[in-house]
């Protein structure tokens, strides 16, 4: 049965086409986050059969209720979540948190069959990435870094960009079944690439953020009709994802939403670090990142990172 038409509240696009393609198979899911929650509910809703692991068992207790015990059930260590599983996904907080999920008696890999991929969509460092990589080899298992673009509405909806650093072979193992919960999965390199990969996406947004918060208090200033002067250039070079999704709720000081500035601080603490270590110069990025460091100390760790804009006002 088509399972697009059985859960008519399913989103379109690439998460409910993936329904339809994916033949089912045993999946662990470590991490129930605000987008590990709706990325393993999708994973279920293709058809897999999805067994949790949450640090916090009732998130995890609560997420097989919602999706019901046909599609998954809750374990109570990641070792066992993980046994069974062809392939085993987690999005926690930061490399500690990985590697605790990861690594010892009660760890993933522990648990992991010979021959089953682990999929880390936490954003991390490319250090740990390579870490936990040559690990998973060393036990005959493999190791995807698969850090993810799109924010909590891009994993409600099904909607993440991944990208994959690691083995081509698990890589294309994997794929299929990511897609059950992305628009776009690409491997860009060997381990660490992916989590490098994010970090130029970050990069990316500080900048753009800071922009086009300088624009918006500059045309206040002005006396402009901010919101009409948005569509305008919307339509031109100017365009981008921030401008479009961001913009006017700037202009209205709404930031009770999206990817929040405590974790845009932890990913430039990364990008900065990874910098130091290959020698790349970031001098707009660091100074993004201590506007944002203005925005926490004013209070505002878990408002949007397109508050940045409230140190202009």
């Amino acid at each position: 049965m088509n399972a697009a038409t059985t859960h008519p509240h399913l989103p379109t696009g690439a998460a409910a086409r993936a329904y339809d393609d994916l033949p089912s198979q045993p999946v662990a899911f470590l991490g129930l986050g605000v987008m590990g929650y709706p990325m393993a509910g999708h994973l279920a809703r293709a058809g897999h059969q999805v067994t949790v692991y949450n640090r916090t068992a009732s998130k995890a207790e609560a997420w097989v209720a919602q999706e019901g015990q046909e599609r998954g059930c809750a374990a109570a260590t990641p070792r066992e979540a993980a046994q069974g599983a062809r392939i085993v996904f987690a999005c926690v907080g930061n490399d500690e948190d990985l590697r605790s999920v990861v690594l010892g008696e009660q760890g993933a890999f522990a648990g992991m069959a010979p021959g089953a991929v682990f999929v880390d969509h936490t954003t991390a460092s490319a250090e740990v990435a390579r870490e936990l990589h040559a690990e998973a080899r060393r036990l005959g298992l493999h190791f995807i870094d698969a850090p993810v673009s799109g924010g909590q509405a891009g994993a409600v909806n099904g909607a993440l960009t991944v990208m994959c650093g690691g083995d081509a072979e698990p890589f294309e193992q994997i794929r299929p079944v990511t897609l059950a919960m992305a628009k776009a999965v690409t491997r860009v390199g060997e381990s660490g690439a992916g989590q490098l990969a994010k970090m130029v996406n970050q990069i990316c947004i500080a900048g753009l953020v800071q922009g086009l918060a300088e624009a918006i208090a500059f045309g206040d200033k002005a006396g402009l009709d901010m919101k009409q002067v948005l569509d305008v250039i919307g339509k031109g070079a100017a365009q981008s994802w921030q401008m479009d999704n961001r913009g006017k709720t700037m202009v209205d000081g709404k930031f009770d939403f999206g990817f929040a500035v405590d974790w845009m601080r932890k990913d430039l603490g990364l990008v900065l670090d990874e910098a130091r270590r290959n020698g790349a110069r970031l001098p707009v990025t660091a100074v993004v990142d201590q506007f944002y460091a203005d925005v926490q100390a004013a209070g505002g760790g878990r408002l949007d990172t397109s508050s940045l804009i409230q140190r202009l006002k």
